[in-house]
Order: structure tokens, then sequence, then C-alpha cells
């Protein structure tokens, strides 16, 4: 299947690392989604992907509100009958996350439901329009931090990197790709888990050492699946991360 005519629904997509993986799917053909709870912004960063000759078109998605995730799919089976590509992108950090002891629940909660519940949702909706599609692909926007194994390693670069609501969020979120990869294992739907690095994006204050062009490298290169591509992996731009 041509890249030129799949769909592909990027979450989060308008700005930072969903708008560059959006602009790398526009510029391999692909008919770009963009979903974003901000209609102002989201429809702004259409037009910046029109302008660079993608076909993009804004769709109102809020994770923390089912209502549009299930109008979003319906939009989207009316209009195109199918999806090809769905990114779960859109995510958050909440300033109040931390150390177990020290954190506040709340914000934990608020990012479970964000990073966690939302995609949940947004994937069980679109679920059925991918199983349409003859080389179906879902790529979870995971972390480093989300890795049980790198939290547990005090030689790792992580180890003192605690943030327990995003790195649990995370780390769930990469549950639901080995569940989901099991539970597609005999469609042509690919499942896979995506580190993006530390990138400078707004999620925090631009301090990372990657561009968020860089970021949306290996995202878009697993969104871009065939069929005999690898499904359940976890990976960076170096290659597999331990779960």
């Amino acid at each position: 299947m041509s890249s030129k005519d799949k769909i592909a629904l990027v979450t989060g997509a308008n700005k930072g690392i969903g708008f560059e993986i959006a602009k790398k799917l526009g510029a391999a053909g692909c008919t770009v989604l963009v979903g974003a709870r901000n209609e102002k912004l989201g429809r702004e960063a259409c037009e910046k992907l029109k302008a660079e000759g993608a076909k993009a078109e804004y769709v109102n998605l809020d994770l923390l509100k089912p209502e549009t995730i299930d109008k979003a799919a319906e939009t989207i089976e009316k209009k195109y009958g199918r999806l090809d590509i769905l990114v779960n992108n859109a995510g958050i950090v909440e300033r109040a996350d931390g150390a177990p002891t020290k954190t506040k629940v709340d914000a934990v909660e608020v990012t479970m439901r964000t990073n966690f519940i939302g995609p949940l949702r947004v994937t069980q909706a679109m679920a059925p329009l991918l199983q349409k599609s003859a080389e179906g692909s879902i790529v979870n926007v995971s972390s480093a931090l989300g890795s049980c194994a790198f939290n547990g390693d005090r030689n790792s670069p992580y180890a003192d990197t605690k943030f327990i609501g995003y790195s649990a969020s995370k780390a769930a979120l990469n549950m639901m790709t080995v569940q989901l990869a099991y539970e597609f294992r005999d469609t042509n739907i690919k499942v896979n888990s995506v580190c993006p690095g530390y990138c400078a994006t707004d999620i925090n204050d631009n301090q990372g050492p990657l561009s968020a062009e860089e970021g949306a490298r290996e995202p878009a290169r697993l969104a871009l699946l065939d069929k005999s591509g690898p499904t359940g992996e976890y990976r960076n731009t170096e290659g597999s991360i331990p779960w």
C-alpha cells in the first residue's frame, strides 16, 4: 500500500513532536488528520502543513473528553471509511509530579487520564477503522522514563529522574502496546512504542538537546511500516529499549 493512499491521525499534532510527525507523514503523501483540542491551533497547524504541500484536515480531539473521541471516529468513518495510521502522541507533564512520596496525587491522576486512559479510548474508538486498513499501524509515543528496566538500574542515565505520574503513565502505555500487538497478531496492524528522545518542546520548557524534528523521525518511520514490519517493539532511533 502506497503511503500516498494512507490516512493518518496524529493526536496532539498542533505543535512540537506531534506537528513534526504530521509534517513527515504529510511529506510522505499521507492525508494527515491533525488531532488537537484547541481548534484555533489545530487549524493553524493544518494551514502550515498545507502550505508545504501536505493534505491535512483538523479533527477536534480532547483526550479528557470522550465525546470528542467518539465524534472524531464517526467523522473519519463517514469521510474516509478507514484509518491506516494512528499515532498516540498527545501527552502532558504535570508540574506537581515528582517522587512517589512527594508528588501530588491529583497530578498523577490527571497524568494517567491524559497519557494512558486517553490513548486507550482513542485506540478503542479507532480500532474498527484500523481493521479496515490493508496496512494498519499504531504508534504509541512513549518515553525512556516509562522503562521499568531503566528506572530500576541505578547506573542508568534516568536513575535520578523520578516523576511517578509521568513514568507510570508511559509504562502503562507500553503495556498497551504489548497487549495490542498480541490482540492484533493475526491482522495487518502493527503496534509499537517509541521514545522520541529528550526534545526541546513546550512540555519541558524547551530544555531538551534534541529538536522536535529529530524526535519525530522514529515515530514517523514506525507509522509508515508495511505488512512485513516489526510489531510489539519499544524503540528509539538507536534501536530497541528494554521494557
